[in-house]
């Protein structure tokens, strides 16, 4: 068969499915088909090497029977199948059918027809690029850190916040700083809950450069759901040469973190396998690399942050009791900015001086009705979407003081706050209004969208924060042209 097969009328002298199967047997990545009940439909040569049994064997057979160290439990296929969310780049260890001890790096998409679930692929990635990844990770951490010394840490290794860069004088800020200096020198671990945008890795820095015996130790954080779980498992406990093909003997977070902090975000996308063994360095103060039996003793005092209220995380299987009351011997609520609102204000006139010299702007200050217009909306992203808008907003001004027409130019129904007091007629004639329909058509879509994102793309979680039913979320979503590709 010629490329010239391809010309000529849609089909035309093509056995697509010999094409296919050729192609899908001569890749160099393991390919693995199996049907509705976990059976193998299609099995090629890069599989052969790591299952350790022919396709020929293979075919027909249950995957549990392939890998008999798997359960339905721990087999991502049986995950897909009954969940039918895919698992993208996951690493595991487990037995092939030689009885041989192997690690994969696995994509495993299920295979929807008409709605349903008919059956599943994975891809198998060669674990070596797992190793390099690790390796370079850990390298970067090593030299990141190769200066610290017992008597001082470079200014650009260490954490670079601290309590005066809090910005608020309500009471709750207030309390928040004094709390914070308190527990400054503890070695107890703390647990951060905070929505996103509230600045929790903000208060964590404070809390390592508020401590006089951290303060000049490292500070290292690591985001929870940046890595997949063996990965993760070798960053934060270290490895040894052979304990998965390419890996290296390497210190782990842990190590490189002795003497100052470790700060876990979002500790609860962390696999619940993995929270029993950070339970236990918890609890008796030592880590052990994977691979070896020699175990270290560090001290390093743990901060964990969850954007998810904790205990809903306990009681949904996310987070591990046991850990949940280990990392809760001290606590931080930060309080979202709509129930600080008079911290608005301070941050508006903190950002403006901020981005005066970021941008080279001369901006005075601004006028009393935008300040009030700002302090209506509800500001789901925090402060963090408060800075933004600011940014935004000078980004594009003329003048040297910001008005009403200023902030409320751009997404008006954003910043609209129906159950508050309504804006004046005032307001309103200066405002670049929109029709009442138009209006609420893009404050329904850009709430929608907030929800997505902050679910991040999970539509039934979306649907759980909206209080909508599922169906009700998926009829608007269709209504406005809704797609995952907005989210970041």
């Amino acid at each position: 068969m010629g490329i010239n097969s391809f010309s000529g009328k849609e089909g035309a002298g093509v056995d697509y499915k010999f094409l296919f199967e050729s192609m899908l047997t001569h890749l160099m990545q393991g390919i693995l088909v199996v049907d509705l009940n976990a059976n193998v439909l299609f099995y090629n040569e890069p599989v052969t090497q790591i299952a350790g049994i022919s396709a020929e064997e293979a075919i027909g057979k249950n995957i549990l029977e392939i890998f008999p160290g798997l359960t339905p439990e721990t087999s991502t296929f049986y995950y897909v199948l009954r969940t039918g969310k895919p698992l993208i780049d996951y690493v595991q260890t487990y037995y092939n059918y030689q009885g041989d001890k192997v690690t994969t790096l696995t994509s495993t998409i299920p295979l929807i027809k008409e709605g349903k679930i008919i059956g599943a692929f994975e891809l198998y990635r060669d674990i070596a690029t797992v190793g390099e990844l690790s390796e370079r990770i850990i390298s970067l951490q090593k030299e990141l850190f190769k200066k610290v010394s017992s008597q001082r840490i470079c200014e650009e290794n260490r954490a670079h916040y601290t309590l005066d860069d809090i910005i608020g004088e309500s009471d709750a800020i207030k309390e928040l700083k004094e709390k914070v200096k308190k527990i400054a020198d503890s070695n107890s671990p703390v647990l951060v809950y905070g929505e996103t945008g509230t600045g929790k890795e903000l208060f964590v820095q404070a809390i390592h450069n508020a401590s006089f015996k951290r303060k000049n130790k490292p500070f290292i954080a690591q985001n929870c759901a940046a890595l997949p779980k063996t990965l993760l498992e070798g960053i934060l406990f270290g490895t040894t040469a052979g304990s998965f093909t390419g890996a290296k003997d390497r210190p782990g977070l842990f190590e490189l973190a002795d003497g100052g902090t470790l700060y876990l975000d979002e500790i609860n996308s962390m696999d619940i396998e993995l929270q029993a063994k950070l339970l236990r360095v918890l609890q008796d103060g030592v880590v052990r690399r994977l691979g070896s039996v020699k175990t270290t003793v560090v001290d390093v005092r743990v901060i964990a942050s969850t954007n998810e209220n904790p205990l809903i995380s306990v009681e949904q299987k996310l987070l591990r009791e046991d850990l949940y009351y280990r990392l809760n011997v001290i606590s931080f609520t930060i309080p979202p900015l709509r129930d600080r609102k008079e911290d608005i204000p301070v941050l508006v006139n903190h950002f403006i001086k901020y981005y005066n010299e970021q941008l080279r702007k001369n901006v005075r200050g601004i006028t009393d009705e935008a300040l009030e217009f700002l302090m209506k909306n509800p500001w789901p992203g925090n402060v963090r979407e408060l800075k933004s808008k600011i940014e935004s907003v000078m980004n594009f001004l003329e003048g040297d003081v910001i008005t009403l027409k200023d902030v409320a130019v751009k997404n008006m129904p954003e910043f609209i706050n129906f159950k508050n007091k309504a804006l004046s007629l005032q307001d309103i004639n200066s405002l670049e209004v929109l029709s009442m329909k138009d209006a609420v058509k893009n404050f329904e879509k850009n709430l929608i969208e907030k929800a997505i994102c902050k679910a991040n793309g999970n539509y039934a979680e979306a649907a759980r924060l909206l209080k909508v039913p599922r169906q009700t979320l998926h009829n608007k979503i269709k209504k406005y042209g809704i797609r995952k590709k907005f989210i970041t």
